[in-house]
């Protein structure tokens, strides 16, 4: 499978010493000169990854890590001459997954990279499995083992949501936008219900796996078997 992946950086030169260094390595790159640019590219293109820069005309890293966060759920590198202790706070605490500092190695940067393909893999396979339990993608279907599990449409997306990182915490607010859209209307009261009806329909598994109520943040999936 070809790996997608976004560059977002002002500086037209580290953006070509990356597209060579990736393009090398057989990822598609995406170049973006600004933090709004890159918004645009995620709209219509399919991104497995986005490195970022946080110093940004437009719309900084710092803003697009927290957008693509609450929106999509892809790993985020952000990549900055920004190297003291309280930007690279800023950095996780906008929600990017690993931090690395100008002038960078190419082979850090590389390995990198593969470790957080690494870590989201479940997110580019068509096959989820929790235990004994195996969620196809592809064909909506959730199985214990021979066993058939219907699921409503709303419902298979949000399990399949959570079981793609299990063991991260997703807001209501987050949920809503990933499953139901950022249009939607109603409240994220809808998240519970569904929820709630994922806990009762997997009751007879739950030494399978476990949805778990992360108190004032939100739920996260915890994989039992």
């Amino acid at each position: 499978m070809k790996v997608n992946i976004l560059i977002a950086d002002d500086d037209s030169s580290i953006r070509s010493l990356l597209k060579f260094i990736l393009t090398k390595e057989g990822y598609i790159v995406y170049e973006a000169a600004d933090g709004e640019q890159a918004s645009h590219i995620l709209t219509q293109s399919h991104i497995h990854l986005a490195v970022i820069d946080i110093m940004m005309p437009i719309k900084n890293g710092l803003e697009l890590c927290q957008e693509i966060r609450h929106q999509y759920d892809i790993p985020i590198l952000l990549l900055t001459a920004k190297g003291e202790l309280i930007d690279k706070e800023k950095g996780y605490s906008s929600g990017t997954d690993d931090y690395l500092v100008k002038p960078f190695e190419p082979k850090e940067l590389l390995f990198r990279i593969k470790a957080l393909l690494r870590r989201y893999q479940l997110v580019f396979s068509n096959y989820i499995r929790l235990g004994d339990i195996t969620i196809d993608r592809e064909s909506y279907v959730v199985k214990h083992e021979s066993t058939i599990i219907d699921l409503p449409l709303k419902e298979f997306q949000l399990l399949t949501q959570l079981a793609e990182n299990a063991g991260r915490i997703y807001t209501r607010d987050q949920l809503i936008q990933l499953i139901w859209g950022i249009d939607y209307s109603g409240d994220t009261r809808t998240v519970d219900v569904h929820i709630k009806r994922l806990r009762e329909r997997f009751a007879p598994y739950d030494n399978q796996f476990i949805i778990t109520t992360v108190r004032g943040l939100g739920y996260k999936l915890e994989v039992l078997a």
